[in-house]
């Protein structure tokens, strides 16, 4: 037997707790994990709180990432006692996810964990650390390089905000972090960003265009605030943008992309493919600073805490990574 997370649904209504399952209860894939770590991203609060219907299928064990040590496999490429890591793929939506002692999933979900990272280290990164980088990347791809002028993050406080400043910063950019939490403003600084916005200025209605103050931008809230950051581009700059935390929504007009031709990329992060997970893991490695990763935890919490803590991310109340220590 083993703790798990479990999100049921009975009569239209939904209700996370935390249950002892038998490993005969897990999904029939080829790897069984024993996991170490997950992580409370935003999506999991979503999912756990029912804010959202994330979990598309019930029971759920909620948790889009995990870290752990294989336990048995009848794949030839992971043997008992590899370190494995997994962001994505459904985790959590269409199958068993990472907040239970134990997962099983298909090996193509898996990837070896990255020298020199540590089991912890990677959850402390986890899917909102890996979407930065892809965001990143996606920078990169279309020529965007520090000369060209300063880059904007919006959700700065949050998961995919603090590893983007770091690693922007890192790379020689000059960053803005845009956040509703100004309190923060020390922590962004140690990141590296070199100036600190109020989210306000940008969460109001759109106008078609603003003024050109953003070569690139990495965007998780779509909404007005994605608007206004199209509308604030310089000429050709490019907006990676991977979350909806404000909004699904996008009130903008054609009129930054026509007249001033800059470029919104969409990054994905569930299905991406296995060269580029690998792709951005690697450069995690050489482009984060280590010594920043640990800044960047809000808290580790038992499997237990899960339920209160979600709603505290919800909230807002929460800034930087929540790692779930499992075994």
């Amino acid at each position: 037997m083993f703790n798990a997370l479990v999100i049921d649904k009975k009569n239209d209504a939904q209700q996370a707790q935390l249950q002892k399952l038998d490993l005969d209860q897990l999904p029939q894939e080829d790897v069984l994990v024993r996991v170490a770590y997950s992580t409370l991203n935003y999506k999991d609060a979503l999912a756990i709180t029912g804010a959202s219907p994330i979990a598309r299928q019930f029971p759920m064990v909620p948790g889009i990432d995990f870290s752990g040590v294989v336990e048995r496999s009848t794949h030839p490429d992971y043997q008992k006692g590899d370190q494995v890591l997994v962001n994505g793929w459904g985790l959590g939506e269409t199958h068993w996810g990472g907040l239970a002692e134990y997962a099983a999933v298909p090996a193509k979900y898996l990837i070896r964990v990255p020298e020199p990272f540590q089991l912890r280290d990677t959850m402390l990164i986890g899917t909102a650390g890996y979407t930065a980088m892809l965001c990143v990347l996606a920078l990169e791809q279309q020529g965007i390089t520090p000369d060209k002028g300063p880059v904007l993050v919006t959700g700065a406080a949050g998961g995919v905000g603090s590893v983007a400043i770091a690693v922007l910063a890192k790379l020689g950019y000059e960053v803005a972090a845009l956040t509703g939490r100004e309190h923060e403003a020390d922590y962004l600084k140690h990141l590296g960003a070199k100036h600190i916005l109020p989210r306000s200025e940008y969460s109001k209605p759109p106008r078609p265009l603003g003024k050109e103050q953003w070569a690139a931008a990495i965007d998780v809230a779509g909404g007005n605030t994605l608007a206004n950051v199209c509308a604030s581009m310089k000429y050709y700059g490019v907006v990676a943008a991977c979350g909806l935390a404000e909004s699904m929504s996008f009130p903008s007009s054609v009129a930054p992309f026509i007249l001033r031709g800059i470029k919104l990329i969409g990054v994905e992060s569930v299905y991406a493919p296995v060269e580029l997970r690998l792709r951005a893991w690697r450069r995690l490695a050489t482009d984060l600073d280590p010594a920043l990763l640990a800044t960047m935890l809000a808290k580790e919490i038992p499997l237990e805490q899960t339920l209160e803590t979600a709603q505290q991310l919800l909230d807002g109340k929460i800034r930087g990574r929540v790692v779930v220590k499992l075994n």
